[in-house]
């Protein structure tokens, strides 16, 4: 029989293995920047109130399902614990078929910083190996801008990344990236976009 176990739980962060392998490491340095410059009470005050919802996996691992910005950014300023908020535990389950239901769950995101799909075991094991993706940094910033609306969708910010993917090149991203958070703007209001989580554009008249 399982036994219950507590909803709110601390746990190390060096301990925490991502979904997905992927983030924006500008956002990541805007975190950092942002933690910098909290006093010590408001530090605290701030994990106290900020916990990352988990899965509990094989082996009696932890499985962050949000918040790997914050995380990574709070592992690089030498934050050694976190709260956690335990959604299911799947420690019961064998590894394969914990991906499955992680996978049918929306909880993973395996993708990498060509937009493609990989094998679960790309994902990395600890937070400090999470790639960077250039085109998830634009969508973050972009959302920051009023590009487009805070979404519920899982791994919103993604869709948005992989939707500049092919329409704003690299080059641009690299060496200008106010420019491209313009061109992004003017994208993002198009109606191809009009798909994606959090659009706020105006819908073209028949």
């Amino acid at each position: 029989m399982l036994h219950a176990r507590p909803q709110l739980i601390s746990a190390k962060l060096e301990k925490l293995h991502p979904t997905q392998i992927t983030v924006g490491k500008l956002e990541v340095a805007l975190k950092r920047k942002h933690w910098s410059e909290l006093g010590k009470k408001e530090r605290t005050a701030a994990l106290a109130s900020h916990w990352f919802p988990a899965i509990l996996g094989p082996e009696e691992k932890y499985y962050i399902l949000d918040h790997h910005h914050f995380g990574l950014a709070l592992l690089e300023e030498g934050v050694k614990t976190v709260s956690l908020m335990l959604q299911k535990d799947l420690s019961w389950l064998n590894p394969v078929k914990f991906w499955t239901v992680m996978d049918h769950s929306q909880w993973v995101h395996p993708y990498g910083t060509d937009g493609t799909r990989h094998e679960f075991n790309a994902i990395p094991k600890h937070l400090e190996h999470l790639q960077d993706d250039p085109y998830r940094s634009l969508a973050g910033e972009l959302r920051r801008a009023g590009g487009y609306a805070k979404d519920v969708t899982p791994f919103s910010e993604f869709l948005w990344a992989d939707f500049f993917r092919n329409r704003i090149s690299s080059d641009i991203l690299d060496h200008d990236f106010n420019k491209a958070l313009v061109k992004a703007k003017k994208l993002a209001a198009s109606q191809e976009a009009r798909y994606l989580p959090g659009w706020v554009g105006v819908i073209a008249a028949l």
